[in-house]
């Protein structure tokens, strides 16, 4: 039986939510434990820095635990990233860290470190969604087996590994340990690079790609998935629509683009295994 941790390291979660998810994951036949901290409240955040490390670190380091799973995003990990303890046993041994958005941060660091990580919903989609939603049936085959189904099927790209998540902290983890040149210096080849974001405004999203661009990353990836920019609206006054906008900066490139992948700040967000090798095709450009 896979024992599932779950803490909350960034933002405050509803405990009715942590609740529910900790019986549907228990429904599923995990054994669920939770960090002593999880429904702390510190202003914005899911207790202190102190509070949020100590979780962290005791799920890091409880040798019994195979999955954390983080009770949702938000802010908060940028602040502790760097004062993690990391388990010392062999990396294939390490827990599969799950969630997205702030979470983010996480999946940087693992897969700086060539840990695979968990990109998928977190207690409020466990909590909520209805027992047959698709997304659901493909996180617990994910958990269950620790790799996900082929939500990236095709015959362009063979075996490529596919990192990032959600772009505003990417941009946030330039320069640092964990920036996405740090995890392509670890990738045997190019990786296919997902992006997503919520709430962001159509000019700080260019300014994004474009400090991504001038760091080279799109000289380094094979390929581009687009997520949901949800929330994220059209500037006429930037000449053309969002995606517009990351089309014309990846155009140059000669790598495939996928536009509207359903995976972001979503009811549908479909888990995709990060450092995984997976297969892509895109057929229109």
């Amino acid at each position: 039986m896979k024992h599932i941790r779950i803490i909350s390291p960034s933002g405050v979660m509803d405990p009715n939510w942590i609740q529910q998810a900790e019986h549907r994951l228990e429904k599923w036949g995990f054994r669920v434990s939770r960090g002593q901290h999880v429904s702390a409240i510190y202003g914005r955040f899911a207790g202190t820095i102190e509070q949020r490390l100590i979780d962290l670190n005791e799920a890091f380091a409880d040798e019994s635990v195979d999955i954390i799973i983080c009770a949702r995003g938000g802010y908060g990990l940028q602040q502790i990233v760097d004062k993690i303890v990391l388990p010392t046993r062999q990396k294939e041994k390490w827990p599969l860290v799950v969630g997205f958005s702030d979470i983010t941060v996480l999946h940087a660091l693992m897969n700086s470190h060539g840990v695979p990580s968990l990109h998928a919903s977190m207690c409020k989609a466990l909590a909520t969604l209805p027992e047959y939603d698709p997304v659901l049936l493909q996180m617990r085959e994910a958990l269950e087996k620790g790799k996900n189904i082929d939500a990236l099927k095709g015959t362009a790209l063979q075996g490529r590994k596919v990192i990032g998540g959600n772009l505003s902290v990417l941009y946030g983890l330039q320069g640092t340990p964990y920036s996405l040149n740090a995890i392509i210096d670890r990738c045997e080849d190019a990786p296919v690079l997902l992006i997503e974001d919520v709430g962001e405004r159509h000019y700080h999203i260019d300014r994004m790609l474009h400090n991504l661009r001038m760091s080279g990353i799109f000289d380094k990836i094979s390929g581009l998935v687009v997520g949901q920019f949800t929330d994220c609206a059209d500037d006429v006054s930037m000449g053309c629509t969002l995606l517009e906008s990351i089309r014309q900066i990846a155009e140059p490139y000669t790598f495939p683009i996928l536009f509207d992948y359903p995976s972001g700040h979503i009811d549908s967000n479909y888990p995709l295994l990060f450092s995984q090798k997976y297969h892509l095709s895109v057929t229109n450009f």
